[in-house]
């Protein structure tokens, strides 16, 4: 319960800071507007402003702690305002881009750590100098390299160079949305560069960490003890090394899952894919100040909630927590 609190004290504090920022930022989308009213039809700026003022249904002018209650109320009534670009309502937009993002982020973290957990335990076991070095030079590479640029890269070589796989939007428009083999076919086949960008760039981080764990519980008496009494390779490597070295991972990957959560807008802006960071960035060029604050609030939401998972999983699968 104290746990909880916390998260949700945590939460209010991150969105209060989240709105002032936002709404301290350079370039007013009522001027914006404005300016560009006056300029089309031949208006005094005043008149262009009101209309803008109209057209937007924003009004500047409200002192900033008035409209952060306003927002605020809002929120606990679960209404996060109107896009000034799209004319709809931020919830929607929302919960209309979530299922993308969350559908790109759960299948590449899910991949991405899965591979790296069984290939790092395996390369600790083996302990062989040229895996590590392969596994360093990997690291080398693709840790340096921003994951936008490696999406860059994978759109140029299979997209454009090959034309194996679609480089944009979510699904084709050819095919039919709903739940039928086609359209899952067709979303699947467009999230394939996204999750690779994102893979790649990630699995090495998970292969270290899971060699490192593995090899501190190769250590372990208990390991040496397993293996003189001549328990198979494979019960050790599963139920005495893999089990009790995967247990710190958990908490790295609900936290790397919000992270990823919130690092999004440029791989979705790059793949045209609309997800929370595809809107996000619409927002941010748009100063469409309502649909930013709905995407943050959402991100804001999803990490703090990752590292209270984190914790609740940690307790789960870890015994020695369960018994205190």
């Amino acid at each position: 319960m104290k746990k909880l609190v916390v998260s949700l004290v945590t939460i209010l504090f991150a969105i209060i800071c989240m709105f002032l920022v936002i709404q301290n930022m350079p370039g007013d989308p009522v001027e914006t507007l404005a300016a560009e009213i006056a300029r089309t039809e031949n208006l005094e700026m005043e008149l262009a402003y009101a209309k803008a003022k109209s057209v937007l249904n924003y009004d500047p002018d409200i002192p900033v702690m008035q409209r952060l209650v306003n927002y605020l109320g809002g929120v606990l009534r679960g209404n996060l305002g109107t896009s000034l670009a799209y004319h709809k309502p931020v919830l929607q937009l929302v919960l209309g881009a979530l299922p993308w993002t969350l559908l790109v982020l759960t299948i590449s973290l899910t991949l991405s750590f899965s591979v790296g957990v069984l290939t790092g335990i395996f390369i600790a076991w083996k302990r062989k100098r040229w895996m590590n070095a392969a596994l360093n030079v990997w690291q080398s590479i693709f840790g340096s390299i921003p994951d936008y640029i490696v999406a860059y890269l994978l759109i140029f070589l299979f997209a454009v160079t090959l034309g194996w796989l679609p480089a944009r939007g979510p699904y084709s428009a050819e095919v039919t949305p709903g739940f039928n083999m086609a359209f899952i076919a067709n979303v699947i086949r467009h999230a394939i560069l996204p999750v690779m960008a994102y893979f790649l760039t990630t699995v090495a981080n998970w292969t270290i960490g899971m060699r490192a764990n593995a090899l501190t519980v190769l250590g372990e008496d208990y390991v040496t003890y397993a293996t003189a009494r001549g328990l198979s390779q494979r019960r050790i490597l599963v139920h005495y090394v893999g089990r009790n070295s995967v247990l710190p991972m958990i908490t790295s990957l609900a936290i790397s899952f919000g992270f990823m959560f919130g690092g999004s807008p440029l791989i979705e802006n790059l793949f045209l894919y609309p997800g929370v960071g595809y809107y996000l960035n619409q927002a941010i060029t748009r100063r469409d100040y309502p649909l930013m604050q709905g995407m943050y609030f959402i991100m804001i939401v999803v990490v703090v909630l990752s590292g209270l998972l984190a914790e609740k999983l940690y307790a789960v699968l870890n015994p020695r927590l369960r018994e205190r």
